[in-house]
């Protein structure tokens, strides 16, 4: 868990970089940012609330090869060593990230280097460094006044409610690669930030695990509950599913198994379904983690609770209590008109 409302920017770098591919150059600052406190709070804003409102999925410096040939690790241990040092790491980091931005997709923009004191991870305080960037820049005017006449003036600059990439690299865990959030609001370039320049892989933590599991239940919902049985059924199978983890501090398969599928005959297609797609999830080998309940709280907002019928009808089902849809809601066919029913039963019409 990570609270950073005491943050504070020790240091601050900006340089710009661009596209190497296409000769844009790159121009790196001589001196560190001489922070105000008119702009400070605003830049503090900028760079860290995407990460106040994102789900917290850590990644650490690949470890795959030895981190001692791992240039950003290097640069960012330099950072941490020596944090008086930073903007000469900075200029480093800076030139790292143009050497990796050949993509022609990929676009100009400015890169600040923040060094972060007081971040509270874990209920730890911890420093951090911040990597972000801005690219895509907007319209904007800028007036102008004298006596007699009001001119405007069309300009281009930075909307400080949007940042487009960033990281926050923690100063734990360094042997493990260190612990990293990482943010990227645009797609048209997946690959540049988080392999070519970030170098990461996600760590396999218990938010990682509760994320990837209820993916994994949400698509055997979708692959083998709903041709099985019925869209109703594929709700409710997500329903319990969700409502197990949450209530639940540590996941066991066998007890999950045993409460959520209601149909005993799909016990030996979950099974199956595992061993064939679990390698998609990285959970072959798993079958108890502790239980992660931002994970959890996330998946339930994304998870679709509704039946979409074809008559232009929705019928949405209760998460909180999935047991009104499996005692108030029936299924059927009408011969008569040749269609499928669902029959609600209530005792009055609830007021919005």
């Amino acid at each position: 868990m990570i609270n950073l409302y005491n943050t504070h920017i020790a240091s601050l770098s900006i340089h710009r970089v661009g596209n190497k591919s296409r000769n844009e150059g790159i121009l790196l600052s001589a001196s560190p940012y001489e922070m105000n406190d008119e702009i400070t709070p605003l830049l503090k804003e900028f760079f860290l609330k995407p990460f106040r409102d994102k789900e917290e999925n850590y990644f650490h410096f690949d470890t795959q090869t030895d981190l001692e040939f791992h240039e950003l690790f290097n640069l960012v241990a330099a950072g941490f060593a020596v944090p008086d040092n930073m903007h000469d790491e900075s200029k480093k980091i800076a030139k790292y990230l143009f050497d990796q931005s050949m993509h022609p997709h990929i676009k100009s923009g400015e890169v600040y280097v923040a060094y972060l004191e007081n971040v509270l991870l874990d209920n730890e305080k911890v420093d951090a460094i911040g990597i972000f960037k801005s690219e895509l820049k907007q319209d904007f005017l800028q007036f102008s006044e004298d006596e007699h006449q009001l001119d405007a003036q069309l300009q281009q600059g930075v909307n400080l409610n949007k940042l487009d990439k960033g990281a926050l690299i923690f100063n734990v865990k360094k042997e493990e690669g260190y612990k990293i959030l990482s943010v990227d609001s645009n797609r048209y370039d997946a690959r540049y930030w988080l392999e070519s320049f970030l170098g990461v892989e996600a760590t396999a933590d218990d938010n990682f695990y509760t994320k990837k599991y209820l993916k994994f239940c949400q698509d055997f919902a979708k692959d083998v509950v709903l041709p099985a049985e019925d869209k109703k059924e594929e709700v409710l199978f997500m329903n319990r599913a969700v409502n197990h983890f949450a209530k639940n501090d540590n996941f066991e398969e066998s007890l999950f198994v045993n409460e959520v599928l209601d149909n005993p005959d799909l016990i030996p297609e979950f099974k199956h379904y595992k061993t064939e797609q679990a390698p998609k999830y990285n959970i072959e080998d798993i079958t108890t983690f502790p239980i992660a309940n931002t994970a959890v709280t996330a998946a339930r907002k994304k998870i679709k609770n509704v039946i979409q019928l074809d008559t232009n009808i929705q019928i949405k089902m209760d998460f909180i209590n999935p047991e009104s849809a499996e005692k108030f809601v029936e299924k059927g066919w009408d011969e008569e008109k040749q269609m499928y029913y669902y029959l609600v039963y209530f005792n009055k019409e609830q007021k919005s």
